[in-house]
């Protein structure tokens, strides 16, 4: 049976493009006679809140969108992915970063230019060549760090990848890519790309719909599905709404939210028509 999810972060309200999205991923479990699931990215900490959620129920019912119950929210599952976390240590695949992000740039900006992915300039490696004995000493010392994969050890033990996006056919897996990703920091104890990983397999998701903007973060989330032998699903990553100017509608340049088009009058049909959608 065909299974998919929509996982907003409650960080901002939900605008035209998140309901593009949703619809999308309602729209292929109804053609298939299959499950939509609802999750709630919450695992920051620092930027989510509730009535984020709440307005993020209300705004999909709203739109008539139905999904099945119980409702996961990431911040209720951290035992979930500390236990992916134990398994990815005990295979010798992470180390401990003390870098901050400014000796990191300070680092990159010192060797005049750096290998970039798609996130920006990758890692040095720096803290990769920490013996043991140091890791451990700044350990008990109380320093901040963050657990990165060792992506070339990573590698090593999963051999050649693929996956298959329902646009794009098979995709061979590159994640290489992004270098030594951060899989879990202090103030967050899981990044988005191991959360997500987790949470598809436990949710048992078998068609991952979601905008062409997460398109590269596939390829590490393939490798992890590898590492800690979880199920692949299929993907569909979906274009992305644009606005006048060209560039994609997103939280934090205010774009329209869906309670302005509810409040000045709008109706869930006149914003399926705004994101292109025939009913």
């Amino acid at each position: 049976m065909l299974v998919t999810r929509f996982a907003p972060s409650p960080t901002g309200e939900l605008h035209l493009g998140h309901a593009f999205s949703a619809f999308m991923a309602f729209a292929a479990a109804r053609a298939a006679k299959g499950r939509f699931l609802l999750r709630i990215e919450d695992i920051d900490r620092g930027r989510c809140r509730p009535e984020f959620t709440e307005a993020i129920l209300r705004d999909l019912a709203w739109l008539g969108l139905e999904w099945e119950q119980l409702v996961r929210r990431q911040s209720e599952h951290f035992d979930d992915y500390r236990a992916a976390l134990a398994r990815l240590e005990g295979l010798g695949l992470l180390y401990p970063c003390f870098c901050t992000r400014k000796a990191i740039a300070d680092e990159i900006n010192a060797a005049g230019h750096a290998p970039h992915g798609p996130d920006g300039p990758l890692y040095p490696g720096t803290c990769r060549l920490l013996t043991a004995g140091e890791r451990q000493r700044r350990m008990a010392a109380g320093e901040v760090y963050a657990l990165r994969l060792d992506m070339e050890r990573a590698r090593g033990k999963s051999g050649d990848l693929d996956w298959h996006d329902n646009h794009q056919g098979r995709v061979a897996a590159r994640p290489e890519l992004f270098g030594d990703v951060v899989l879990a920091r202090k103030d967050t104890p899981a990044s988005y790309h191991l959360a997500v990983t987790v949470d598809d397999a436990l949710q048992g998701v078998t068609l991952v719909t979601r905008g062409e903007d997460l398109f590269a973060a596939t390829h590490v989330h393939r490798l992890l599905q590898s590492l800690l032998g979880l199920p692949v699903p299929a993907y569909a990553h979906h274009r992305l709404l644009l606005d006048a100017e060209g560039r994609r509608l997103a939280k934090r340049d205010k774009a329209l939210t869906l309670r302005a088009l509810r409040d000045s009058g709008h109706t869930p049909a006149e914003v399926r028509a705004m994101a292109g959608l025939s009913d």
